[in-house]
């Protein structure tokens, strides 16, 4: 039986002042996540926030023709509904599970009173803004200028990063989603990595067996993104080394 998730186990949570924390803790409310679970719709107004744990969150543009584009990620690393946080209180993308787990949600207003109460809370989450701004605008970059073979690594990494493991449950059909592209792309591009030993992708279940290799073929996105974010948030802890890669390697 897993165990119970905690608080600590989201990196921004863990890295607020005790004071902070031990005041926050009676008001989080722990909540499954299955894949494919829509936090909040494009418009919608947000009444809480969402810590993941040991789930990852997809913030997805949506067309009027139902076509949509995946523009950063969210795990353990940070929150979902930073429109709570900035004042806009609704968003136009949409937030959907991409890797079953747990979260902490938190009703806004208490979130809230604890940012305008706390410098410390508020500089921490200024910061948090900053790296996810990143990771937008350079998801941005990657989908117009990069194949889909680079894009596939750059999302696979950036998924690792918020993991335990080196797998992940994933159907090509959602992945074709998340990037904004056909299936038949991803069909390609993961058969690619699959042949050359960099992957193991079996009905709908990653597994990466050689991390430095997708590093290799992934394009700059991801280590900016990775630099900038390991700047900005020094308290996430580096990747388990079971998902480095290869022993030896």
């Amino acid at each position: 039986m897993s165990e119970t998730p905690t608080p600590q186990q989201n990196h921004l949570l863990a890295a607020l002042p005790a004071e902070v924390l031990n005041r926050l803790i009676p008001y989080l409310e722990l909540e499954e996540l299955p894949l494919g679970k829509v936090l909040y719709e494009s418009g919608d107004a947000l009444r809480h926030v969402f810590f993941p744990t040991d789930a990852i969150v997809s913030l997805l543009y949506v067309m009027e023709s139902g076509a949509s584009a995946e523009i950063s990620v969210v795990g353990n690393e940070g929150l979902v509904g930073i429109a709570v946080f900035m004042g806009g209180e609704s968003t136009p993308s949409r937030a959907i599970v991409q890797s079953a787990g747990h979260a902490f949600r938190l009703a806004g207003p208490r979130f809230k009173d604890e940012v305008n109460r706390h410098t410390e809370l508020l500089q921490l989450m200024l910061r948090y803004t900053q790296a996810l701004i990143t990771q937008m605008a350079q998801t941005a970059v990657c989908n117009r200028h990069h194949s889909i073979d680079q894009q596939l690594c750059r999302w696979l990494l950036l998924s690792l990063d918020r993991l335990p493991s080196n797998q992940l449950t994933m159907t090509q059909e959602l992945i074709a989603n998340m990037l904004g592209v056909r299936r038949e792309g991803v069909t390609d591009a993961a058969g690619k990595l699959q042949k050359l030993g960099v992957i193991e992708y079996s009905r709908g279940h990653i597994t990466v067996l050689d991390r430095p290799k997708l590093e290799q073929l992934c394009c700059e996105c991801y280590a900016v993104v990775k630099k900038e974010t390991d700047r900005l948030l020094p308290y996430v802890p580096a990747a388990p080394a079971q998902i480095k890669g290869k022993t030896g390697t």
